[in-house]
């Protein structure tokens, strides 16, 4: 039965459109009108850029037959004069579900393997690129009214869940006839960041797992297309097919789009990206992609700010969006960003015009906006000949409106999809609005009319200046006025009639409770007031600039390398010259130019150091600041294949906090949660960049693995998800395992390389292929460690496949270990005196990283957590404390020592002539708790001045109130607002899992 129902979905949905006509039709008498319609003396707009003044549109079978000036209207038609009224295409959504029912959540929990049932499909059940939306399609009439009401004549459909979500279907928003709605049964394929929701598949748990489970995927696509697999795949098949549809990426985020952007450049994809709407925070960048987008208008409401306490309470960069957000369309189109407009995000489609008309106001181009939602989408889509103008030969879509389309004032009559009408307004209706003085029966009231023009309102008022309780209707010029409630008792007349000729006085009939008429009479004396348009004050509002990050702090201007010498300042080297006074710096196209005494240059910017110390940046060998959604991939026991340089997040103010605290370069790391976690990224702060603009360039490989307890979940508590390993010898199986099948992996390759005949190549694995790097040589391992078994049970593996553990983090046991460590060739990277919070930390010491350091390991102290990093300086201290480390060691604890483990130590962690100019002047000793950072400097650009901060801080509080007030004005205009909310940020740790 149930291969008989998927024979008949696909007999009912094929692609050509006339297909359906042999339906049989036992609802209704069947009528197929062929009739000529011609629509005379209108203004057309064919397309946005060809406009026909006192034209006429001819159809017939759904089609524009004829356009222009000089059509001639032949015989058998149907003539509807227009008398000047405005005809333009109907709009074009490219991002819908609509006609697809919400795909069902499953119960809450997570299960790490595949669901065998479904063999035959891909390995990971986010990927379902077999899902085509025609066969779940089913036509929603009320659906359809909201989205004709809005103006839209077609939109794209499809299943919006998973990864790879299958295909999307092209409908007419034909109410009348359902045997051609459908106009394309797959003409997209899409894809998300974001997981199923029908599926418990843990893997992947994060954005970059989601990222990695791609690249996967493409080159799985493309190994299975060479014929190298032995089974059949459905959902590999299903990529192949329809790889040369349009490709749509769900990006939602101006930075995922730049993520999304990088995978398609990488594949040599083409997508078409689906925003978020505050692309304009990275317009440089979007541009960059070179990509064509689709942009949802949700502008943010206004808080409600009335409370100063909530008021208080808000983040500064939600302020900003609110002010800024309906510019993005603007600053899109003053790029030569192309892009559609959707629907897509808003609460209901009602909202759709408004926040269009608002953009326009904030100075999108009208002539843009059309293009947006007629042409453009056309193009994307290959359908220009069918729909998104109204030239010969393309659907009937089209709209019928009293004017300019995107002029507040006008109405949108009529919406024609494949020439079947669907009425919004009455085009006939005369607009009676205004002051009357109403005589009836020798009675005078006070009659006022206000409201729409297509849906006016009524108040009826006595001579006492009681009001009468009145509902009025205007259809087809008959004006019907009904007095409601007890109202309708005290009168002498219950009903009012009219026709309207058009002219000032109205007059009718007046309907008693006995059935008696009178003649009634009505005298306009003034014209409506239109109220004063909320849209219009819109014009005057203030807005801010954007800044880089566009959230507090941020640089309204990228910032600048400087020519920069700094006088007589005790200079903490790092270098065998030691700690040197009264020295100056000078620094130069980025770099360390010179270091001495009485240096000049007639171009720098000369800093009076004197008093004052100048160390090169701190660097942090284990951080998670700065990281987008999801610091562990937990859906497997090893996940070799995702990194954090796919996830830095530019926007997170951590990073300007970092700097006021001396920090320049970190590595972020991914988490604990598995035995074998993901690669690392080792990042320069440079407050403002991009995210890959803070990419270290030509950074070493390294990847994070992990020990101890939550790598077998034994804090995971009872309800949560568990998988392999759940004990210590089980994590030493895992390396074994992983290990020997990365070894075969890279064996299998290289023997497929020297071999000259090849044969079936092997499949590319991502994992694998990480694993085998570190076999190699050529990637390094950051371990996550505590207790002493552990350590030594990882340099055994490692030597038993030949290579060195490069560091491990944490190490507070390491103290019972360094000899074996020092053997070993490992470096430690550990708390100065972080100890018990947890059952494995119970013998940590602070004299664990002295000792470490004078059995001649390289020692550094790392934060692992976004508060201590911004004072590493003071732990540094610590180790004078706890170890009497001489005060120079010491600050090498938190910058030579870490580039050292970092492998960067060419470039940055000490002042030499010709390294990095990675610099921090302090006020003070740096080892000294009365430190500050007064400058933080990083290849020449000072990202953090202690001046400039505090006038920041006035700038965002002045920036503050005056958003505020914006706000309170809104409010006082009765805009709608929402109430204030505190957004709680998340704070990644080692263990911080994604919910």
């Amino acid at each position: 039965m149930k291969k008989r129902f998927t024979l008949l979905l696909l007999l009912i949905f094929v692609p050509k459109i006339d297909a359906q006509e042999y339906f049989p039709n036992n609802e209704s008498i069947q009528h197929h009108n062929t009739n000529y319609t011609a629509f005379t003396n209108a203004k057309i707009v064919v397309s946005p850029t060809q406009v026909v003044e006192k034209g006429t549109l001819l159809i017939q079978n759904g089609k524009v037959v004829a356009v222009g000036n000089n059509v001639t209207i032949p015989k058998n038609v149907v003539v509807v004069d227009l008398n000047g009224q405005y005809i333009y295409p109907s709009f074009i959504d490219l991002f819908s579900s609509f006609g697809i029912e919400s795909p069902k959540r499953v119960s809450r929990g997570s299960d790490p393997l595949y669901d065998t049932r479904k063999e035959g499909h891909y390995w990971n059940e986010h990927i379902k690129p077999e899902t085509d939306a025609y066969a779940n399609f089913s036509y929603n009439n009320d659906k359809a009214v909201e989205l004709l009401k809005a103006g839209f004549g077609v939109v794209l459909t499809h299943m919006n869940d998973g990864i790879a979500q299958g295909t999307g279907t092209l409908v007419a928003l034909n109410n009348e006839d359902q045997t051609h709605r459908l106009l394309a049964n797959k003409l997209s394929n899409h894809f998300s960041f974001s997981r199923s929701v029908t599926s418990n598949q843990a893997y992947p748990s994060s954005l970059m797992g989601s990222m990695a489970l791609l690249r996967q995927m493409y080159y799985d696509m493309d190994w299975y297309k060479k014929g190298n697999s032995n089974t059949k795949d459905v959902s590999l098949e299903a990529l192949i097919a329809n790889e040369n549809l349009v490709q749509i990426f769900d990006a939602n985020d101006k930075l995922n789009s730049l993520r999304a952007s990088k995978i398609a450049k990488e594949f040599g994809l083409k997508y078409v990206l689906k925003g978020a709407g505050n692309e304009y925070e990275r317009i440089a960048e979007i541009k960059g992609t070179t990509a064509s987008f689709i942009i949802p208008i949700n502008f943010p409401e206004a808080f409600d700010v009335s409370n100063p306490y909530q008021a208080s309470q808000l983040d500064f960069a939600d302020l900003l969006a609110w002010n800024q957000a309906p510019t993005n369309l603007k600053v899109l189109s003053e790029n030569g960003v192309s892009f559609a407009l959707t629907t897509d995000k808003l609460k209901k489609v009602d909202d759709f015009r408004p926040n269009l008309l608002k953009a326009i106001q904030y100075g999108f181009d009208k002539t843009k906006a059309l293009e947006a939602l007629t042409t453009v989408p056309a193009e994307m889509l290959g359908k220009s000949n069918e729909i998104g103008s109204l030239k010969v030969g393309s659907l009937a879509n089209f709209l019928i409106t009293s004017g300019e389309i995107f002029d507040k004032k006008t109405i949108v009559y009529e919406n024609w999809v494949q020439g079947s009408k669907y009425v919004m307004a009455d085009r006939a209706t005369k607009d009676i609005r205004g002051e009357y003085t109403l005589n009836l029966n020798n009675v005078t009231y006070k009659w006022s009319v206000k409201g729409e023009q297509n849906a006016p309102a009524s108040t009826l008022t006595l001579s006492d200046s009681t009001k009468v309780n009145s509902k009025l209707n205007v259809t087809n010029n008959w004006l019907s006025l009904v007095i409601k409630g007890k109202d309708s008792t005290t009168l002498d007349f219950n009903r009012l009639t009219a026709y309207l000729d058009g002219n000032s006085t109205i007059s009718g009939k007046a309907i008693a409770f006995d059935g008696k008429e009178y003649n009634w009479t009505a005298t306009k004396t003034a014209d409506f007031e239109k109220k004063k348009d909320s849209a219009e004050a819109d014009k005057n509002i203030v807005i801010l600039p954007v800044s880089y990050p566009n959230l507090a702090f941020g640089n309204t201007e990228k910032l600048k390398q400087e020519i920069l010498l700094f006088k007589n300042a005790t200079v903490w080297t790092n270098e065998k010259e030691g700690i040197l006074k009264e020295t100056d710096v000078l620094v130069k196209n980025g770099k360390i130019a010179a270091i001495g005494n009485g240096l000049s240059d007639n171009g720098a910017v000369v800093i009076d150091a004197k008093g004052k110390h100048i160390t090169s940046g701190i660097i942090d060998e284990h951080s998670h600041i700065a990281i987008s959604n999801g610091v562990n991939e937990s859906g497997h026991n090893s996940t070799a294949e995702v990194t954090i340089e796919d996830v830095v997040n530019s926007d997170d103010v951590n990073i300007y906090r970092e700097l006021a605290g001396g920090v320049t370069t970190s590595q972020l790391l991914h988490g604990s949660a598995n035995p074998i976690g993901g690669r690392s990224a080792i990042v320069k702060w440079k407050w403002g960049a991009a995210p890959d603009e803070m990419l270290y360039k030509d950074q070493p490989k390294f990847i994070k693995f992990a020990l101890g307890e939550n790598v077998k979940q034994a804090n995971w508590g009872l309800n949560n998800p568990t998988r392999f390993p759940q004990s210590r010898m089980g994590v030493e199986q895992v390396f074994i395992d992983y290990f020997q099948r990365a070894k075969e992996y890279d064996a299998s390759w290289k023997a497929y390389n020297s071999n000259k005949k090849k044969g079936k190549a092997p499949r590319v694995d991502l994992e694998l292929q990480t694993l085998a790097e570190i076999i190699n040589k050529e990637r390094f391992i950051s371990c996550h460690s505590y207790i002493q078994s552990e350590i030594l049970m990882l340099m055994n593996v490692a030597e038993q496949f030949n290579f060195n553990v490069n560091t491990f983090t944490h190490i507070l046991e390491g103290y019972k270990v360094a000899d074996k460590m020092k053997e070993h060739g490992v470096g430690a990277s550990t708390f100065a005196d972080w100890w018990a919070y947890k059952f494995e930390v119970n013998d940590a010491i602070p004299y664990n990283g002295p000792i470490m350091h004078n059995a001649g390991l390289v020692v550094a102290y790392n934060s692992d957590d976004a508060e201590m990093s911004r004072r590493l300086n003071q732990e540094a201290a610590k180790a004078v404390k706890y170890g009497n480390i001489s005060e120079e060691e010491a600050w090498k604890f938190v910058t030579l020592n870490p580039a050292k483990l970092l492998h960067i130590d060419d470039k940055v962690g000490s002042i030499k002539v010709g390294k990095d100019a990675d610099m921090v002047l302090w006020s003070d000793n740096p080892l000294s708790i009365y430190a500050k950072a007064e400058k933080t400097i990083i290849e020449g650009v000072v990202y953090y001045d202690m001046t400039k901060d505090e006038s920041k801080r006035a700038a965002i509080v002045k920036d503050r109130n005056l958003i505020v007030s914006q706000m309170l004005d809104e409010k006082n205009k009765g805009m709608k607002t929402q109430e204030p909310k505190k957004k709680q940020k998340a704070e990644y740790h080692c263990d911080t899992l994604e919910q």
